[in-house]
């Protein structure tokens, strides 16, 4: 796989960021490189995060990571993505300008990715057939597996002082969980779970409870930044990979492809609003707090209602992944080098433009407990 252009750039002044760096990266299969090339960007401006949070192909390159020595992680990064490109058997010159990227999907569909999944061939004996708990699945991950444990060291990741969160969801009470390196040990099925996707693949057992990829519960796990204990004031990178935002359908191609959008975007518009609003309420107790007379203040009960007021300030900077010419409902499996490359090409170039403007520097409202900064808009306005 060709490399992404690593010249280096103005470093980042850590002193003058408004609070710890965390990176929040969505589910999203071969969509996901287009993280690698955000972390990049971090990278080269020496913005190593302080926290990463990740699910499904986010938590993937999260420990990747969170996995690695500071100098080697973006060896590991390329190294995993260069295992995952997909090379068909051959190649058609043809009159169809998207017959290859067709051939591609359709060796994943029957033989896999290797380093990633191999099809599970008892999965086609018949709905009924008793496959088991952990093998219920058309393809077995065991090959990522052995994958994640190469370039994965999981000692420095749980001690490595870099936070690593991934999220999955619980098969049997259909709830979130989060497992976090400041609270738990992680291991490989940690990643696995998160990862685990039915029906494609099956769920992993952890404790003796079975877990499956936490997108289809939440799939942009910035909440997790928000409901921490104690709360940080934070710069968030939240790596989007599906687009909340699109035209209306016209055809049953564009129907299928807007579905997954829709799907998996999370409804992050709406639960950033709410974020927004909780948090200017918290700085409004502050303010009234502070028009209280002492006496007042010392109450018990008072204490207790200002203690739900809150200092902090979240500064979220959306990155958006970029929709590719002729890009179908299939893009989550569209493990092609042109799509790998064009999409970390877009994370990379996208994270330098925010890192040069730096939209968390300056005045803002003192109110606002959670700041959002849509740099795709004004990529979006830019284009036109």
């Amino acid at each position: 796989m060709a490399e992404v252009d690593d010249t280096m750039h103005a470093m980042i002044d850590r002193g003058r960021l408004p609070g710890q760096v965390v990176l929040v990266l969505q589910g999203g299969g071969a969509l996901g490189s287009y993280q690698a090339g955000v972390y990049q960007a971090l990278h080269e401006a020496g913005l190593e995060p302080d926290w990463v949070i990740g699910t499904s192909i986010g938590a993937i390159n999260a420990a990747l990571i969170a996995g690695s020595p500071v100098q080697e992680r973006m060896t590991r990064l390329r190294e995993f993505w260069k295992r995952m490109h997909r090379r068909p058997a051959w190649s058609v010159r043809t009159a169809f300008p998207d017959f290859n990227e067709r051939l591609s999907y359709w060796t994943t569909v029957t033989h896999g990715i290797p380093g990633f999944f191999r099809p599970n061939a008892l999965a086609h004996a018949g709905e009924a057939y008793p496959l088991g708990a952990e093998q219920a699945g058309y393809y077995s991950t065991a090959p990522l597996q052995e994958t994640l444990q190469e370039l994965v060291d999981f000692d420095r990741l749980n001690n490595g002082g870099l936070r690593l969160t991934v999220g999955a969801a619980h098969v049997r009470t259909s709830r979130m969980r989060y497992f976090d390196s400041r609270d738990d040990v992680l291991d490989v099925r940690h990643i696995l779970a998160s990862g685990a996707l039915p029906p494609a693949f099956p769920a992993v057992r952890i404790d003796g409870e079975l877990y499956w990829d936490g997108g289809i519960l939440s799939n942009t796990p910035t909440e997790v930044v928000f409901d921490d204990n104690p709360r940080k004031d934070s710069l968030i990178f939240a790596v989007h990979l599906w687009n909340p935002e699109g035209a209306e359908p016209t055809t049953m191609a564009e129907v299928f492809n807007r579905h997954k959008d829709v799907q998996y975007s999370s409804r992050i518009s709406s639960h950033i609003a709410r974020q927004q609003q909780t948090h200017r309420l918290r700085h409004i107790i502050n303010q009234l707090a502070v028009h209280l007379p002492e006496s007042t203040r010392n109450d018990p009960a008072v204490r207790d209602l200002i203690s739900h007021g809150c200092q902090t300030r979240m500064h979220v900077v959306r990155l958006l992944a970029p929709q590719l010419d002729r890009e179908s409902h299939t893009k989550d499996i569209d493990f092609t080098e042109r799509g790998i490359i064009a999409r970390w090409t877009a994370g990379y170039q996208h994270t330098q433009s925010v890192l040069e403007r730096m939209p968390w520097s300056g005045e803002h409202d003192p109110l606002a407990g959670v700041v959002l900064h849509d740099p795709s808009i004004k990529l979006a306005a830019a284009a036109e």
